[in-house]
């Protein structure tokens, strides 16, 4: 399901897809959030459709900028979530990203270069990990819909935002279930 919202920026739901927009009763569902624009309205559209209660995960990876995790606690209180969680994760051990590493973060980068390689703000498999987690929240909770927002028109070339990587993830998670 793809949802467009003003700016050309799309989103994509994952880990649960159906035909149904709205949920014939209310559903639990686990929302992916950062603290940003793609993540918020992700939970705007879970709520919008339905879905009830509502629990959110976020993630401290050992990023450089702990702003995120402030505003996806914000985010999470204001949109009266069941239950927030951080889990706390060290991807900085990994390296090679200006997200967890000592590298400089690119500025007034030129737009056919944002698309043409993986920028150096690439963390290495960064939504896959997140998405394995929520599938064992939700597996744990019994919970069936879960929602990341990514990017995916304009995705600045991570290759975990593109439409073909939430395509495999959602095959992938059919077989998660007990």
């Amino acid at each position: 399901m793809r949802h467009a919202i003003p700016g050309g920026k799309a989103l994509r739901r994952t880990i649960d897809c159906h035909e149904s927009a709205t949920p014939a009763r209310p559903a639990p569902a686990i929302i992916l959030t950062s603290g940003g624009l793609d993540s918020t309205t992700c939970l705007a559209i879970a709520r919008a459709e339905g879905y009830s209660p509502l629990y959110s995960l976020a993630f401290d990876y050992g990023q450089r900028h702990r702003y995120e995790l402030q505003a996806a606690e914000r985010v999470a209180r204001a949109f009266g979530i069941t239950e927030h969680r951080v889990i706390r994760i060290d991807l900085r051990q990994f390296g090679k990203s200006a997200l967890t590493d000592a590298i400089d973060v690119p500025k007034d980068r030129d737009e056919s270069k944002m698309t043409a390689e993986i920028p150096v703000t690439y963390v290495p498999a960064r939504n896959t990990i997140f998405l394995s987690y929520a599938l064992a929240w939700a597996e744990v909770m019994d919970v069936r819909h879960a929602f990341i927002g990514v990017n995916s028109l304009d995705y600045s070339g991570y290759p975990d935002c593109r439409p073909a990587f939430i395509a495999t993830f959602e095959r992938w998670r059919t077989w998660r279930r007990r």
